[in-house]
């Protein structure tokens, strides 16, 4: 299949594909045959329908459109393979030449795509970062054990009036101009008296009322279609509770856990929080690795791709914002992002994406450098995974998979994981106190693989040496 390549940018190529009639044949055939099981000819059984007669009834023209369309990503994959190049995106084909002598049909079209851009990748080994150390300060773990307490507090029933610390039932009605806000009205919504995140007042405004006692106050609502107003909300006690903690001794300690002693939970705590501590610091290892090799990459992407990566990022937050029912301002508001207005957080999202992009690339090259392939073990282990995250079966994610066809997909994945483990394994990645992190011992929990032992052979010269040794040692003594 005679074909020619042409640069058109540093990163956009043209090809130019001919196909001669040994290879478009069988999709012609294909054609006729699928064309001849569609048309009813009278004097013929369906399927039976000659070429000749379907020329005459269907058109010649479009018998060899199918062929082509059957033929083409064929050629054009072929094509892509001979000429070593790793499109980005799906290209721009037009049909440049169509000869049709009956037994001898020419086709020639071309294609133009991006391509990855050619880079080198830097030398890995000279790239150090830095993470924070593994903390977890006892304030922490005190945090955790007060949040067992509570889970296992005992709430009993008072009558009287509510007081800070207390849980109680509430029905809330918001109104405004007198007017009832049906998204700020609820019943039996229970709340602990002082520890905040509802509305602002609404600890005044409880603090001291009795079961069937009610308050009205201002206040700035918090979400639904009034989400920022002002409105007047009236509270009305339903039930007071008041909670009894229990004492952090062991008898508390063989309640929540499996443990004998507080010191045990404690320490047992202590050691899951430093494993999910040190996920993240795996994580952020990974981050600023693949950042730093970007940051001494140069690559050009091209620009249909990134418009279309900006575009689809843009719909999915817009969409994401919709669902939550917030504006850019309003999310800026409550969330911890540090861009100040709605074209700082655009620009942010923007750089985010691109920086995403130019890390699959790098990612890629280097899986097709290294030749990485995916075990069927793997897949497997990506299937449970994701069968965990999405609440389903290993067995519902493997039919999305086939019906969708994200095995490509998921397959590069995998690559692009193991591409990046072998990044960061290259690199020296140190923690805040300057030790040398051994990120490849970090197993799927947080917790650290205990380091390899002797090899066998090494053992067992150990206990010969030491039976040789054992009579000369009984005779001294």
């Amino acid at each position: 299949m005679p074909n020619t390549l042409e640069q058109l940018s540093s990163n956009r190529v043209k090809l130019t594909v001919e196909m001669p009639f040994d290879e478009l044949k069988p999709s012609l055939d294909k054609a006729y045959k699928d064309i001849a099981a569609q048309v009813n000819v009278p004097g013929f059984r369906k399927g039976k329908v000659p070429a000749p007669v379907i020329d005459q009834r269907v058109g010649r023209g479009a018998v060899l459109q199918e062929a082509i369309n059957d033929a083409l990503p064929q050629a054009y994959s072929k094509a892509v393979t001979e000429n070593k190049i790793v499109p980005l995106g799906q290209p721009d084909i037009e049909v440049t030449k169509l000869e049709d002598n009956k037994n001898d049909v020419t086709v020639e079209f071309t294609a133009e795509v991006d391509i990855r851009p050619d880079f080198d990748l830097p030398e890995i080994s000279e790239i150090s970062v830095e993470v924070p150390d593994v903390e977890v300060p006892d304030e922490d773990v005190d945090e955790r054990v007060e949040t067992l307490r509570q889970r296992f507090a005992t709430n009993t029933d008072v009558d009287r009036a509510a007081a800070e610390g207390d849980v109680v039932t509430l029905d809330l009605k918001g109104t405004q101009n007198g007017e009832e806000l049906e998204d700020a009205t609820a019943e039996g919504i229970t709340y602990k008296l002082g520890s905040g995140g509802m509305l602002d007042g609404l600890d005044e405004a409880v603090t001291g009322l009795s079961v069937g006692e009610s308050k009205t106050f201002e206040s700035t609502l918090l979400g639904g279609a009034h989400r920022d107003e002002k409105a007047d909300i009236t509270v009305t006690v339903a039930k007071v509770s008041e909670q009894e903690l229990p004492a952090v001794d062991d008898e508390f300690a063989q309640l929540v856990s499996q443990f004998d002693t507080v010191e045990e939970m404690r320490a047992d705590l202590r050691g899951s929080m430093e494993n999910m501590a040190r996920l993240d610091q795996a994580a952020d290892a990974r981050d600023k690795v693949l950042e730093a090799v970007i940051g001494k990459i140069d690559i050009e992407l091209p620009s249909k791709l990134v418009d279309a990566e900006l575009e689809a990022r843009r719909d999915q937050v817009n969409q994401q914002l919709a669902q939550a029912g917030l504006t850019v301002e309003q999310y800026l508001e409550d969330s911890q992002e540090e861009a100040e207005d709605a074209d700082e957080f655009w620009t942010e999202i923007e750089k985010r994406s691109l920086d995403a992009l130019k890390a699959q690339i790098v990612l890629d090259k280097m899986a097709d450098d290294d030749e990485i392939g995916v075990e069927q073990n793997e897949l497997t282990e990506l299937i449970v995974r994701k069968a965990q995250q999405n609440g389903t079966t290993p067995e519902q994610e493997a039919q999305h998979m086939m019906e969708h066809n994200h095995l490509p997909e998921w397959m590069e994945e995998i690559r692009r994981g193991k591409a990046l483990a072998s990044l960061v394994a290259q690199a020296t990645v140190k923690n805040a106190s300057g030790e040398v992190l051994e990120l490849d011992r970090i197993q799927a929990d947080g917790s650290i693989a205990a380091e390899a032992t002797e090899a066998p052979e090494a053992e067992a010269e150990a206990e010969a040496e030491d039976a040789e040794e054992a009579p000369a040692e009984a005779e001294k003594a």
